[in-house]
């Protein structure tokens, strides 16, 4: 049984987080770290796990009762907290935040990605869990990289729900704002392009192309829908512009042994993944343009359930367990 202790237990993901361990056969909550809400029912704040557990916040942190602990900090919150407490050798650790998703020599986390890290992610210690924008473009864009076919700038739009922005209300987040409308915001300057070029240049081994990214705030509550408009140059049917049947080979083959990340032959759409850790995957060819559509749902494929996916492969059981989740029928 995986020990899991839990700290900054009151945001969305963690409620999120709470909900797939409470149903894991191979996980035991052992504590739930909320300094603001100690004492509390888990259920007086994650109201819809009334009746899945009677556990309540605590503010200590028994890192030794534990095997793992998740850090659902806000972003800079991380760094600062292991610089303040002592997490014993032994426990392992899956950060939520963007504090260290890119390689460093200050640090030895690895980048949580399973489609490309899968074999570093089962012996690491300390693992960064991708962000929800950057793991969505990312899944889009792999493929093409790793066939060396990202030399011309890539256009990027993306829209999120509002629960991509946290618990805590802002002006940008209130229902009557962000109902029936639509915004963009950090044009070409979101943080997760810096994690979403380290992956492509790795697979590809250089990356001069841009990432012109637009991301979109979405009158709904949660899940990510993408478009990614790639530019191939040559002749159809050669190393430099594959046909539309030779890419979606090229999709197919490479995540043929990824058990959540799917290429779907028709148009696909954000309800087929809301609630789930899967993420589907589409390509058009219009000439020279490839269009690749990709979705997930933003606090599960993510976020937490990537971070469960992980937690998984660390501790060597079945990768799906406790994600199985299935999606609305409407």
């Amino acid at each position: 049984m995986i020990r899991v202790g839990i700290l900054g237990g009151a945001g969305y993901t963690a409620g999120e987080l709470i909900r797939l361990l409470l149903n894991h056969k191979e996980a035991e909550l052992v504590f739930i770290n909320s300094s603001s809400n100690a004492g509390n029912k888990i259920t007086d704040v994650h109201e819809g796990l009334l009746g899945e557990t009677d556990l309540s916040f605590t503010d200590q942190t028994p890192f030794d009762d534990v095997d793992v602990v998740f850090f659902c900090f806000g972003h800079g919150k991380s760094e600062q907290f292991i610089k303040e407490h002592h997490i014993p050798e032994q426990v392992k650790i899956i950060d939520l935040a963007q504090d260290f998703r890119i390689a460093a020599p200050t640090h030895d986390y690895v980048y949580g990605l399973p489609e490309i890290h899968r074999e570093q992610i089962k012996t690491c210690k300390h693992l960064a869990n991708p962000g929800c924008f950057a793991t969505c473009i990312q899944l889009g864009l792999l493929p093409l990289a790793e066939a060396g076919l990202l030399y011309n700038d890539v256009a990027v739009n993306a829209i999120t729900g509002s629960t991509g922005a946290g618990v805590k209300p802002g002006a940008t987040t209130h229902f009557s704002w962000r109902n029936n409308n639509m915004s963009v915001y950090k044009v070409f300057s979101h943080q997760h392009i810096h994690e979403i070029r380290q992956s492509l240049c790795k697979l590809q081994g250089h990356l001069e192309a841009s990432i012109d990214f637009i991301p979109y705030r979405g009158d709904f509550a949660r899940g990510i829908f993408c478009t990614e408009v790639v530019k191939l140059e040559g002749e159809e049917g050669t190393d430099t512009n594959p046909s539309a049947e030779q890419l979606v080979n090229i999709y197919k083959d490479f995540y043929a042994e990824a058990p959540f990340t799917h290429y779907v032959d028709k148009a696909i759409d954000l309800k087929q993944v809301v609630n789930t850790n899967k993420a589907l995957l589409h390509i058009d060819k219009y000439g020279n343009k490839v269009v690749i559509t990709s979705i997930i749902d933003n606090l599960l494929k993510g976020a937490v359930g990537q971070a469960v996916q992980n937690m998984n492969l660390m501790f060597g059981i079945e990768e799906t367990e406790g994600l199985r989740l299935k999606p609305s029928a409407f």
